[in-house]
């Protein structure tokens, strides 16, 4: 079932009781690509099934594993890594849906709920052009329609000024109450990756609010270094609660991250929520610089996936990996904080949280 919505608001998912749940509410799976661009982890391609096996059996403890694969063959090759791993398991479903990439957060559905029995679940279809930057997009950009099918749920197309909406899943993030967190090196840079061009602040505020349930969008300033995605806030700045977002800090001075993440901490001091509150603000250490062949890495622990059972976050033979895991474990209590070996994962750009995408239960 497919619904073209216009920006008449009478007519938007927010106007039929649908909001984008925070991730800690309850999964009913998560959708992942198994790997097969080798091109993402150039010469680095051999560990990276590995790396998703041990994410998939983590996460069959507490929900479905919905993989994407392109051929039989490709599922055939995930089967017997899984397999391999202990991680097979009738928790996990393929969908034979074509993909150019495996960056599932970002070119994904984003799954909205309503309270509602019939057609609680939605999924939005934003438009993906590989961060403004890659050719291969035209198969990523079906995606969300054909999951959507393949569920048998109302979908949505977002349309702003006419025209479909580019948004990434890791441009955003939120807390299910109508707060929600972005960057302006992202949506709102009109030189290098123009997602939308011409769209302002009220534009996508406009579009959050009609699509996502948002009333209140927070905008920090600059994402960290390394990022392709040229901002994203899920390598930077995630709700934890309603209230609460962990913030990553550099304690080096001399380091490129060093004042950006002080201005966004000011940004974040400054903020209220819709509720009026204040935000209480923990911070996160970053990693020391991760570098291959001369290229700085976006390695970051605030691309954590927060799951039904569990909390994994990427790890990086880093000192400060300990005492992350050490941090989130206090902020989420009820799951096991769970860290994944990513020094070969980020090579591809991204970690666990980018190629992830959770769908309410």
């Amino acid at each position: 079932m497919n619904r073209n919505s216009p920006t008449n608001p009478s007519n938007t998912p927010a106007s039929l009781g649908y909001r984008m749940p925070a991730e800690w509410a309850p999964h009913e799976a998560t959708w992942i690509v198994w790997p097969h661009n080798t091109s993402d982890w150039p010469g680095k391609f051999a560990p990276i099934p590995w790396v998703y096996a041990e994410i998939v059996r983590h996460l069959i403890e507490g929900e479905k594993v919905r993989i994407l694969v392109n051929s039989p063959e490709h599922e055939t090759k995930a089967k017997r890594a899984l397999k391999k791993a202990g991680a097979d398991s009738e928790q996990i479903e393929f969908f034979t849906v074509p993909t150019n990439r495996g960056w599932t957060r970002d070119f994904g559905p984003i799954f909205v709920k309503r309270p509602s029995s019939r057609d609680s679940t939605a999924a939005i279809r934003f438009r993906f052009n590989a961060w403004a930057k890659y050719p291969d997009w035209q198969k990523d950009d079906l995606a969300p329609q054909k999951i959507a099918e393949e569920m048998g749920c109302l979908q949505f197309s977002a349309q702003w000024r006419g025209r479909g909406v580019v948004l990434e899943g890791g441009a955003i993030d939120g807390n299910g109450r109508g707060d929600m967190l972005t960057t302006e090196e992202c949506l709102l840079d009109e030189e290098i990756q123009i997602r939308n061009p011409g769209f302002t602040r009220d534009d996508y505020h406009g579009v959050l609010k009609n699509y996502l349930g948002v009333d209140n969008v927070i905008w920090l300033g600059k994402g960290i270094a390394g990022d392709d995605t040229h901002g994203h806030v899920d390598d930077l700045c995630r709700f934890v609660n309603s209230n609460t977002v962990v913030l990553c800090r550099e304690q080096n001075p001399q380091d490129d991250n060093y004042q950006p993440l002080i201005d966004n901490k000011a940004r974040l001091q400054n903020a209220r929520l819709a509720n009026g509150e204040n935000l209480n603000i923990i911070d996160l250490p970053m990693p020391d610089p991760v570098i291959f062949d001369r290229q700085r890495l976006p390695a970051s622990y605030a691309n954590f996936l927060i799951a039904n059972a569990c909390v994994l976050a990427p790890t990086f033979n880093d000192p400060n990996d300990r005492l992350v895991l050490g941090i989130l474990s206090e902020l989420f209590p009820d799951r096991k904080v769970i860290g994944i070996h990513a020094v070969d994962l980020v090579w591809g750009l991204g970690t666990i949280h980018c190629l992830t995408q959770q769908q309410p239960r």
